[in-house]
């Protein structure tokens, strides 16, 4: 959308040759910052010289800090858009400018975001237009908020604006050899050879509360019990923050199947290394879910009150499970449909089984 403030602010007709320095903008939250790692991939390929940075805020930090195709990390603090705030605003500006970019690529749809990266006087600055959000970049790329697509898909447009080669990029994380002997040597310490990884938790991050994201505690038992005989394996790992005890225990309380828990006591790396070893990794739609399913893992999202087509893993061997039903039009950022409910709304546990029984070929 073309808005009279768009006349302001002139853009380029062509894209950095070969920037030095980049950052990348995406500060919130763990799901989405993982899912920009396919954006990741794509500046690393067109531009494998540059410098690249991220900034990215405080509570999603861990999960890419250490991230192979990065060269650095800027953290832009607790806040879910560090832009929000007038002390915020002009922090981040200074933030930019010390950084002395060349091309900044953002992925937030915020005015103040765009006028923030304009301010910071960055000669490129490629980012999302989405109902003339994006006044700021002299690089557009035009996205229609109405039209449902999936979240990493709509990232790439900014790459694709800089005319990069986007083909095969998808969400990734590095799992090192280190983070996967120390969680083996833990396993085999509490006797654990094959396994499934389950997280019941989600829904809960700086910029969103919405528990209804979590299918009910007894379906996760119900279906973990079903499967651990047609898998073969004797324990369920939980793994959750270190506020999600009482879900955690709602499930095991439940749960016939052995199992342990990991509840905060896993770097982002050891999870990675934990889920990518497992038989297979069941969770919300939630960051974690995303992280394992990016670390390698043969992931299962269980999907209720946001769509597939904007929030299933960006993966190629993960599955989204979803009983169609009638969302409101802007994804979770409209909220919940007010009379959402699991067991009429979402899928079963009959049905859950059936299709991951399919998926892994049992």
């Amino acid at each position: 959308m073309y808005t009279p403030i768009h006349s302001l602010f002139p853009t380029r007709s062509a894209s950095p040759r070969q920037p030095r320095r980049i950052v990348l903008i995406l500060p919130c939250c763990i799901g989405d910052v993982v899912l920009a790692t396919a954006t990741l991939q794509a500046l690393r390929r067109g531009y494998p010289e540059a410098h690249i940075t991220w900034a990215v805020g405080s509570w999603s930090r861990p999960a890419i800090v250490h991230h192979d195709l990065l060269d650095a990390v800027l953290d832009t603090g607790p806040a879910a858009l560090p832009v929000k705030s007038p002390g915020g605003f002009l922090h981040f500006v200074r933030q930019l400018r010390a950084g002395h970019y060349d091309l900044a690529v953002s992925l937030v749809r915020s005015p103040l975001m765009s006028l923030a990266v304009w301010m910071a006087g960055i000669p490129y600055r490629a980012g999302l237009d989405s109902a003339g959000r994006g006044f700021g970049y002299n690089l557009r790329a035009p996205i229609d908020p109405a039209q449902p697509r999936h979240e990493a898909d709509i990232y790439l447009d900014v790459p694709r604006r800089l005319g990069l080669d986007v083909s095969g990029c998808q969400a990734n994380v590095p799992v090192t050899e280190d983070d996967r002997l120390t969680m083996k040597a833990q396993l085999a310490a509490q006797g654990i050879d094959s396994y499934m990884v389950v997280n019941p938790a989600g829904g809960r991050n700086p910029g969103m509360l919405m528990d209804s994201k979590r299918w009910p505690p007894e379906h996760f038992a119900a279906l973990a019990d079903r499967l651990a005989p047609a898998l073969g394996i004797g324990q369920v790992v939980f793994v959750a923050g270190p506020d999600d005890g009482p879900i955690v225990q709602a499930v095991r309380s439940r749960l016939r199947t052995p199992s342990i828990a990991y509840m905060g006591q896993l770097s982002f790396g050891q999870i990675a290394a934990l889920a990518q070893a497992s038989r297979v990794y069941i969770g919300n739609d939630t960051g974690l879910t995303h992280f394992a399913a990016a670390a390698g893992a043969k992931t299962v999202m269980i999907l209720g009150p946001s769509d597939p087509q904007r929030y299933a893993p960006f993966t190629s061997d993960s599955l989204a499970l979803w009983k169609p039903a009638a969302l409101k039009r802007g994804g979770v950022t409209a909220g919940t449909p007010e009379d959402w409910d699991w067991l009429r709304d979402g899928i079963s546990v009959e049905e859950a089984e059936a299709r991951i029984r399919a998926f892994l070929g049992v």
